[in-house]
Order: structure tokens, then sequence, then C-alpha cells
């Protein structure tokens, strides 16, 4: 069922805006005793979730018992982060999801079905898990918050994918990256009917029918000063308010080019950005983008580390970002990553399969260790000198020597393809 929905490429949903929404919606679902709120971590800070949480709080005050923040495998967040993302919510509402521990699984998705819808390429079964407390709780509403935005895993964020993967735990969440990746991402990004989505909705469909989940969705673009806006709010229970959120999405963030791209330019802003494992948004999201032979330069000011846990640190360590068949003959042949397959679906994300240059100026990794990961190293104060995000605007800039570049602010925001690599 829906509830609100308000959205179109042309319109700005303020705070005034999202608060009438909202509430609606939750006049319309009645009174609740008991409510669970699972908004995005820290790293969707654009989202508007926070915003969105707050709001909610103010309207269920105390009946608002817990926040669950959906981290998948991403860090816990700080205090810091709390007070900046969930401005005036207490924090000791917030509680911390365990992707190793604190699971809870409804139900299995056959091997037959994963099969078909890898076309072949995968044989396993999927656990349904989520945070146990979604499932023992005892909560009368859980409110899925977060933003509709292309997504390199399953094509569109958020929906279902909030639950099963910003709760799930490590099998789910592994098997569900590496279908992405097999698949190909190329032929996911951008598309709400994906190979995991379907996997996640036969979950939703079969598994979660007892669960009152009721998803909070935002769509968020640039207006023509290149500020923020939320362009859509949608509320409802159901794949249509999905649906509804993603169709304006790919209209607001998504960027098709007439020709492909020599080079691309992407800074990542350092409090949103520590790591490859999220810092590779600036491969997935401008890799239809970029001609053969052309170059990637990412700058990241705030880089520290490949993986943002040790685990996953440590294999993208080992192995280095390599090419598909690579990839999947050490999955083949070696248990450490053939265990923990998001890590090799993330080498295969974050690899261009020899086909451009990809150029990383880190603020705190070394060109050693840059480069042992395949990729090629420049130095941020040198890079962030001749490019200069302050001065550069979003899209064609012509540099003082002549050179053309694109240059992209936050690449979480949107996605980027030449016409010809985007085809239905």
């Amino acid at each position: 069922m829906q509830y609100f929905a308000k959205g179109s490429i042309n319109d700005v949903l303020g705070q005034k805006e999202l608060a009438e929404g909202l509430y609606s919606a939750f006049d319309k679902l009645g009174p609740k005793n008991k409510v669970l709120a699972i908004p995005p971590d820290f790293t969707r800070y654009h989202s508007m979730a926070g915003v969105l949480t707050g709001l909610t709080h103010k309207y269920y005050k105390d009946k608002l018992t817990d926040i669950l923040p959906a981290l998948g495998t991403h860090f816990l967040m700080t205090e810091k982060e709390i007070s900046k993302m969930y401005e005036g919510v207490p924090h000791d509402l917030f509680r911390v999801h365990n992707w190793r521990k604190d699971l809870y699984t409804l139900g299995e998705v056959p091997p037959e079905f994963i099969n078909k819808v890898s076309e072949g390429k995968l044989n396993y079964s999927w656990p349904a898990q989520v945070n146990k407390l979604i499932q023992v709780g005892g909560h009368d509403l859980i409110l899925s918050i977060g933003q509709v935005v292309p997504h390199e895993v399953v094509g569109m964020a958020n929906y279902n994918k909030n639950i099963f993967v910003g709760t799930g735990g490590q099998e789910g969440i592994n098997k569900s990256h590496f279908l992405g990746a097999v698949y190909g991402m190329e032929r996911m990004m951008g598309r709400a009917d994906t190979p995991v989505r379907k996997v996640l909705n036969y979950a939703s469909d079969n598994f979660a029918k007892h669960l009152p989940i009721v998803y909070v969705l935002t769509v968020v673009g640039k207006d023509q000063n290149n500020k923020l806006v939320v362009r859509g709010l949608f509320i409802g229970d159901d794949f249509d308010t999905f649906n509804k959120a993603a169709q304006l999405s790919l209209q607001v963030n998504f960027e098709m080019l007439d020709k492909p791209l020599k080079k691309v330019v992407v800074y990542l802003d350092p409090s949103e950005f520590k790591s490859t494992w999220l810092g590779n948004k600036s491969i997935y999201r401008t890799r239809m983008a970029i001609a053969d032979d052309g170059e990637l330069v990412v700058l990241a000011p705030g880089l520290r580390e490949f993986g943002e846990d040790k685990t996953i640190d440590s294999l993208i360590r080992k192995y280095g970002y390599v090419t598909t068949p690579e990839v999947l003959k050490f999955v083949a042949e070696t248990d450490d990553l053939k265990n923990n397959l998001s890590a090799a679906a993330h080498l295969i994300h974050g690899s261009s399969e020899g086909r451009f240059k990809i150029t990383y100026c880190p603020g705190h990794l070394t060109k050693e260790e840059i480069e042992s990961v395949n990729f090629s190293y420049a130095d941020i104060n040198t890079m962030i000198n001749k490019y200069n995000p302050e001065k550069l605007k979003d899209g064609f800039n012509t540099m003082p020597g002549g050179e053309e570049i694109f240059f992209i602010s936050n690449p979480a925001l949107g996605l980027w393809a030449w016409k010809e690599k985007f085809k239905d």
C-alpha cells in the first residue's frame, strides 16, 4: 500500500514538505506503541534520512524505542557522526548491527531460483537474514528510511536491500554481492529489476510478510546552483512505491552522455569516503562513461584503508583489483576468497578490466600500498592543486593548458554513461 508519493524532476521538497508528507503517512498508519527506525549510516549522509529520522522522533516521541542504522559491513557510527547526521535525536536510542552475530534467519531462497536469475552462472541458496531485533523486538511499526539511487550491486539502492543487506548477515551479503558481480555490473546499474532485486523480493514475499515494514524513500539530486535538493518522497510497503522512486531517480541521478569521456576527475569528500570499499563508487558510477584507454583520477584526501572490515581489507591487499576471470579463478582455488564472496565481488567491481586507467590520489595511503592493489598513484597535494575541486564545476571543464576533463564532486549521487553503453 502507498501512503504518500510526491516527486518530479522539478520538485524541491524542503523540511516543511518532508514533515508534511511523512506525518500524513504516519496519520494514515494510525497509533503505534513501539517503533523501530532503520535509517542508513553516515555513508549515506546526503540521503536526508537523518532529517527524516529526526522528524520521526518528533512525531512518535517515546514510542520510537530503537534506531538501528543499516550498517551492512561498514564501521559503526561514531558519536560525532550520529550528532551530525541525526541532530537532536537521543544517542541512547541507537543500536549497533553486528553482521556476523546479531542475526535471525527468516528463510532461504532455493538454489534453483538463484540459478535461474543468474542465467545458470550460480547454484547456491541464499539466506534471508535480518538483525534479530527486527524479528523479536515486538515492534508494531518498522520504518526503513533511505535514498533510492543507482547502485552497483542491486541496480537501484534501497527498499528491501536496506533490510536484507543493511541489517543482513555475512553469508547473505557475500552471496548477493557476488551474484551482482557475476551477472555484470554494467547490466545492473540504474535498473530497478535485476537478479539481486529478484532475490530480495522473493525473500520479502515469502519470508517477511509478517513484519510491519514501511519504506520511507527519498530521491535526492542537484539544482541549477549545484545544491543538493530532495526531488521526491515516497512512502509505502510495496514494490510499486520503490519502483516509482526508482523511476524518478533514473531521471534525476542518471546522466547520459553523447560521447565517451577521456578523462574523469572525481572528488571524494574526506568525511564520507575513507576506504576504497566506499571510494570505488568513483569507479562503479563512471565506468560506463569512460572511453577505452581513458583515465579516472580519484581525489581522495580522506582515504586511509581499503576495506572497512579488517578481514576484507586484508583480502583486498592480498589479491588486488584484478580482472573478473582472475577473481573467479581465485574464488575457485582459494578458501579465503571463496568464503568471503562480497570481497570477491568488490574486487570485480573495482577493476577496469584493463580497459581504462585508474589513478588514486590518497590522503593517508602510500604509493606502494596503492600500486600493490593494481591502481596507479598520484600525489594528492599535487593533483588537488592541478584539479581544485573548489574551482571546478560538475561536468565538462577546460583546464588552463587546454585539457578537457569531466568533473564529479560526489559519485554517490549519480550514474554516468555513454549512451551506447546503456541499453535495455
